[in-house]
């Protein structure tokens, strides 16, 4: 390999045995001599692969909004072991046909549906405006529906499981009742099949699409298929390593659908930069093998510390102590490590097979060119040029100031599917929400005093926003006992040692869980208490979520300066690159307000606006987005150092490298801003929010922000570019990456 004239050998050779090539030249060169071995050997690991993942789906598990340790969690425990009761999953809305659930038929036919419902073996316990001494909370301001809710036995997704057998099933319409299916599990079991369904829709839809997009880049039908086989094996063979993550924690449904895009994505995006440098090298007059052993060992770079960068950033998943988000990490960093493998072992040694077929029919110029002339003219006026573009990713970004995390509901789907259809007439009918009750339990050692239990219920009625409290001692509504003890009362909430509280909160109340939550704990109680039910759930969940996220954001951002300053070998341009990337995320964070929040292009788009945006997804974007935006960054400056090693002139350096990298980038972000647009016509509102939000950023962070922002501000900055103190200076030569 060449040497280059700087002053300085390449740091990552430093330290080697006298006459041992770096490992990636060794890497290229023996995928260059057997390159028919290496085939054979990756064919039968896409053929494992491929069996194993092909059980991957059936393992995939589903999961609610719960925060391990909580409180909450502990007073589901609490309830079920001391009570034999909890929060329940679903609910039946019964609607009586004649128009009053009172009536003796109606009363028939709804016990007899509740009796049937809690035969089964599934179900653990069942509650109903029947059942329940006539329980207002259950019953339409209007009397002609009424509900049956449900406490299912078993793990979430053993529960859900079980949930799409009772739902067809317990849907039903007669002369005396109708019955539809409702609740949060139903809700979030059909968001999940659903999801599924996306799975599938978009595995017909990506691959034809990035083919297409490939054959415009390549012109080359073999070189595009070639191209695309390398991301298909990254999603396989993710795939198969989540089947193998699933023997030892639980991995999530919606992981599948990260995979798919990240691994096609990815697994094209590395291979585009690898067959880019391949054929530079045999354009320069290098046989192949000497081609596929500098791809690999120039290109392979690049590409490992660019994996490295998204896979970091994806990691940093990991901290949230819950199952969901650590799932999309499981999944991201598979993709990022099958991709890499792809583009460093088994494209090379097909490279190395098929040889000048991978040419170009017109070799482009290489320092020349559209993006080369473009970067010259944006540095001979970089104000003129980087201000506008400057306004307009703000401009972009500016609805990101209204931000507003809340919880999620049943707008999750759209309407016109079943348990959304629940839910809406449940807020249009009922004035409380009996499936939303907070579950109040209060320690009573040595036996209750019923006297001082009656009195905490009657205040707990008179808190603002709660409808009634259902407790040992009777039913309260405003301060008042509006009936004695349920049947079943002192089953249901006595206890030797502690009694709970179910308090039924207003419609209105659950836009601000929170301050709903604080006035109750603010109600001096008989003993020591503790919150649960679904609320709380949402509550614990969010706040333990937020509570990660300064340490999740700082860890990336650390990481990242590292990352950057080790291939850089400078100070200023990775805190730089960390801005712009901020920038970038400003921009899908103003798209996901603007559309998703505020509800702009619902209409359009086919969803409905809660003027809040669950907090789950948007951070999971973030650590993509910015693994992404690093993973274009690193691409880009690998080519611009490399070109600045070579000549030290900062504004060619910069121009040249955008020639050779600008394409590819702009390539890239295409093609994977299309595999995350498939999800845009998603019927599940995370995923639609996924593929928008990913699909802006990352159409905007290679154009204005790489194509423009970037040449703008490093001709700015000039030599100081390249600037670090001398200790660093030191540490980089010991330690740096380097083209």
């Amino acid at each position: 390999m060449a040497s280059s004239p700087t002053t300085t050998s390449p740091p990552s050779t430093e330290g080697a045995p006298p006459g041992r090539p770096p490992f990636l030249t060794r890497l290229g060169e023996g995928l260059a001599r057997r390159p028919g071995r290496v085939i054979l050997a990756c064919i039968a690991l896409a053929l494992v692969s491929l069996v194993l993942a092909a059980g991957t789906m059936d393992r995939l598990l589903l999961s609610r909004f719960e925060s391990p340790g909580s409180e909450s969690e502990r007073v589901e425990q609490l309830l079920e072991d001391g009570f034999g009761t909890g929060k329940h999953h679903f609910l039946l809305l019964v609607t009586a046909q004649g128009g009053d659930v009172d009536a003796p038929q109606v009363v028939e036919a709804a016990t007899a549906l509740e009796r049937d419902l809690a035969s089964r073996e599934e179900v653990a316990e069942t509650a109903s405006y029947w059942g329940r001494g006539d329980s207002p909370a259950m019953r339409s301001e209007d009397g002609s529906q009424a509900l049956i809710t449900v406490r299912m036995e078993g793990t979430v997704t053993e529960a859900r499981t079980a949930l799409g057998e009772i739902s067809p099933e317990f849907t039903r319409d007669d002369e005396v009742l109708r019955v539809e299916v409702g609740g949060g599990d139903e809700i979030f079991r059909q968001a999940a099949q659903q999801a599924q369904a996306d799975f599938i829709r978009a595995e017909l839809i990506i691959f034809p699409l990035v083919f297409v997009l490939l054959l415009l880049i390549y012109r080359r039908v073999s070189v595009a298929a070639l191209t695309l086989a390398m991301g298909l094996f990254s999603v396989i063979a993710t795939l198969a390593l989540l089947r193998g993550v699933t023997y030892f924690t639980d991995v999530s449904t919606f992981a599948a659908n990260l995979t798919l895009v990240m691994g096609v994505g990815l697994g094209v995006d590395y291979s585009l930069f690898v067959i880019n440098r391949f054929r530079e090298e045999l354009a320069r007059g290098r046989e192949v093998p000497e081609a596929v052993t500098l791809a690999v060992a120039k290109a392979g770079r690049t590409v490992f510390f660019s994996g490295l960068t998204v896979a970091v950033a994806l990691s940093c998943l990991m901290l949230f102590p819950f199952p969901f988000l650590q799932s999309f990490a499981y999944s991201g960093v598979g993709a990022v490590v099958t991709s890499v493998f792809a583009a460093l072992v088994i494209l090379p040694a097909a490279l190395a097979k098929v040889g000048h077929r991978v040419r170009p029919k017109r070799e482009p110029a290489p320092d020349s060119g559209w993006w080369h002339s473009t970067a010259l003219r944006m540095m001979r006026r970089p104000i003129l040029w980087g201000l506008p573009a400057l306004g307009l990713v703000l401009l972009l970004a500016a609805p990101a100031t209204g931000l507003d995390f809340g919880l999620p509901d049943a707008r999750v789907l759209p309407q016109g599917n079943s348990s959304r259809d629940v839910q809406d007439q449940i807020e249009t009918n009922f004035v409380q929400e009996e499936m939303d009750a907070v579950q109040v339990l209060v320690d009573t050692p040595g036996g209750a005093d019923t006297a001082a239990l009656g009195e905490y219920a009657q205040a707990l009625s008179q808190v603002e926003g709660v409808y009634q409290v259902d407790a040992l001692t009777g039913r309260y509504t405003g301060g008042q006992e509006v009936a004695g003890p349920e049947p079943g009362a002192d089953d249901r909430f006595g206890s030797a040692e502690a009694t709970w509280f179910s308090v039924v909160p207003s419609s209105d109340a659950l836009t601000d869980v929170e301050d709903l939550i604080e006035r109750i704990r603010d109600v001096p109680a008989p003993g020591d208490t503790q919150i649960g039910g679904y609320p709380a759930d949402l509550t614990d969940f969010r706040e333990a979520l937020l509570g990660q996220v300064p340490l999740v954001f700082g860890l990336i951002l650390a990481i990242t300066f590292v990352i950057l300053f080790l291939m850089t070998g400078s100070i200023l341009l990775p805190a730089k690159a960390i801005v712009l990337n901020v920038l970038s995320l400003a921009v899908m964070f103003g798209v996901l307000v603007w559309i998703f929040q505020e509800g702009n292009l619902s209409g359009v788009l086919g969803f409905t606006a809660n003027g809040t945006l669950e907090t789950t997804f948007p951070i999971l974007m973030f650590c993509i987005a910015f693994g992404l935006s690093m993973d274009y960054e690193v691409f880009m400056m690998s080519r611009i150092k490399e070109e600045y090693d070579l000549t030290g002139d900062n504004t060619r350096a910069v121009a040249a490298g955008l020639q050779r990298s600008g394409p590819l980038v702009t390539a890239a972000a295409v093609i994977l801003a299309a595999s995350f647009a498939t999800y845009a016509v998603s019927d599940v509102l995370y995923l639609m929010m996924l593929g928008i939000g990913m699909a802006v950023v990352i159409l905007v962070d290679a154009t204005l922000i790489r194509g423009v922002l970037v040449p703008v501000f490093m001709r700015l900055a000039g030599r100081a570019n390249w600037w670090a103190p001398a200790p660093l200076k030191r540490v980089h030569a010991r330690f740096g990456i380097s083209e």
